[in-house]
């Protein structure tokens, strides 16, 4: 068999000041080591490793802590094929040896698998560093070509909004207009999507113009057959400077020892042609003095120029707030997208918690509510209902009360359309959890959350209480919800500017209440 030695994290070893248990893995593969590149990773990837093994059939791997660690604080998850065969296990129980080459190591064998045609991947993480998980891709599979799906273009709408725009049966002819400002090269998803590098090269000058590996995933590029994102690549205008011939290249990102040659067989390369739109000429000024010079009405003409200016002023004012807002939603969307991981791993500790218990029943209840609350927690509609709202906190509220037995309600005023009425979507749920987390998890039974939806005259009122010990408002806390809410919050204000939100957060020794106050809503 090939033995290989992949670490994990990069550049770490047990001669570094900052030492991670866990991190190094050993593995043995029955395939030639002509056969076997590992230790590749990718900058788009932290943390990632991915190891191709084309012609492997079975596999076995061991892992290293120095004896100093103490292995309860560890867990591992092993998923072969989407499927977890190992879910958040503890290393505490598996078979233990004395590394024979290094006395300051302990060997852990994590076993053997039949991996044909197959992918296996490992988790690794320390439970006090939840949020920083190792990750080894292992690849017994044949990588395809990646297949172009479209090719879209980012553009400018008159109103100011952004948007995307495709001609599905053409991907080789793009004109480039004044209102566009990138261009996206769309791939099918597969499960190796952050394998690829997209390149363009001009064919003029032979000379690769751009390179990348930053997949998106989002809204913009949605599939409705597979219900799913389809991974794409954002390509700024700026990079083409003439109109001319262009070569887009996709190719595997695979080192540790494989040839050109090899790597050729994977490379996607789509020729296209750029053609940059012709600039108008004739500005709203000209055509104004134009006419007024055929009318020989020389009093208008000052009054002509006036009126220009004076668009010109409002243009550029709302050219300016329309940047403005869209800056103030790229960093919402920077937001949430922290708030979803911080969302994730609470909740597969709350899995973890319940399984540790051996309570399996309500695990597997409360596995099911995540499935739901997930789907809904990665949507990235900006805008949903009071009613979807609502749903998500009850999906959220019933999970934790598996965990914690306290009690809550949720109530919405009578003359509120709950259906017809949205919100920014996940406004409530950090708060809510905050006070599951720190307001009335040690109360068990005695605790209680209420949640209201209020109308007060044009106003919207959310608010949340708990009987929890409360806090200190003054203060500040180390945990990332509630500083990422506030953020939120102080954003949505910039893009919301005619309807401002107010955050209030009163709690003593006998709970806790946040008011969020959506003024002129309704």
């Amino acid at each position: 068999m090939a033995i290989c030695q992949v670490v994990v994290s990069c550049a770490q070893s047990i001669r570094n000041e900052k030492y991670i248990g866990g991190n190094w893995i050993d593995f043995s593969v029955d395939a030639p080591p002509t056969e076997v590149f590992d230790h590749n990773v990718f900058p788009n990837q932290p943390n990632v490793m991915f190891n191709y093994i084309p012609t492997s059939k079975k596999i076995a791997f061991s892992t290293y802590f120095l004896k100093t660690d103490t292995l309860s604080l560890y867990r591992y998850t092993i998923i072969l094929d989407h499927a977890p065969i190992k879910l958040n296990q503890s290393f505490e129980g598996l078979n233990v040896y004395e590394d024979k080459f290094n006395p300051q190591l302990n060997n852990v064998n994590l076993g053997a698998y039949n991996i044909a045609n197959k992918i296996l991947t490992i988790l690794l993480y320390k439970t006090s560093q939840p949020d920083k998980v190792f990750k080894s891709i292992y690849f017994a599979k044949s990588i395809q070509p990646a297949k172009i799906n479209s090719i879209t273009k980012g553009v400018v709408f008159d109103d100011g909004g952004i948007g995307t725009t495709a001609d599905p049966d053409n991907i080789k002819d793009i004109l480039l207009s004044n209102d566009t400002r990138t261009l996206n090269i769309v791939i099918d998803k597969s499960d190796i999507d952050f394998l690829y590098c997209v390149m363009i090269k001009d064919q003029t000058s032979g000379k690769i113009i751009f390179s990348s590996t930053s997949w998106n995933y989002d809204n913009s590029h949605y599939d409705d057959v597979s219900d799913d994102y389809l991974p794409y690549v954002s390509i700024d205008k700026g990079i083409f400077k003439k109109s001319g011939d262009y070569e887009v290249i996709i190719e595997p990102f695979i080192q540790g020892g494989t040839s050109k040659a090899a790597i050729e067989k994977f490379i996607t390369k789509h020729k296209i042609s750029i053609n940059f739109e012709e600039e108008k000429f004739f500005s709203t000024k000209q055509l104004i003095t134009s006419g007024l010079l055929f009318a020989l009405i020389a009093g208008a003409i000052t009054g002509g120029l006036a009126v220009y200016i004076k668009n010109q002023q409002i243009k550029k004012k709302v050219a300016a707030e329309a940047k403005q807002k869209e800056i103030a939603q790229l960093q919402l969307n920077s937001v949430r997208s922290q708030l979803n991981p911080h969302f994730l791993f609470n909740a597969l500790a709350g899995i973890q918690n319940l399984m540790n218990k051996n309570e399996i029943d309500n695990a597997n209840r409360y596995l099911s509510k995540f499935a739901r609350l997930t789907r809904n927690v990665l949507d990235s509609k900006e805008l949903i209902s009071l009613i979807e709202e609502k749903t998500l906190l009850d999906d959220y509220l019933q999970m934790e009360q598996l965990r914690f037995g306290f009690r809550y309600k949720i109530n919405a005023s009578a003359d509120l359309d709950t259906e017809n009425i949205e919100i920014p979507a996940m406004l409530l749920q950090p708060f809510v959890e905050n006070a599951v987390k720190h307001g009335i998890a040690e109360k068990g039974k005695d605790g209680e959350i209420a949640v209201s939806f209020e109308k007060q005259v044009s106003n919207l009122v959310l608010k949340i209480t708990d009987n929890g010990s409360g806090f200190d408002t003054t203060q500040t806390y180390d945990g990332l919800g509630l500083a990422l809410s506030k953020n939120r919050i102080s954003l949505l204000n910039t893009v919301y500017k005619d309807t401002p939100f107010i955050l209030n957060i009163q709690s003593d020794t006998n709970g806790t209440m946040i008011t969020i106050t959506l003024s002129q809503w309704l």
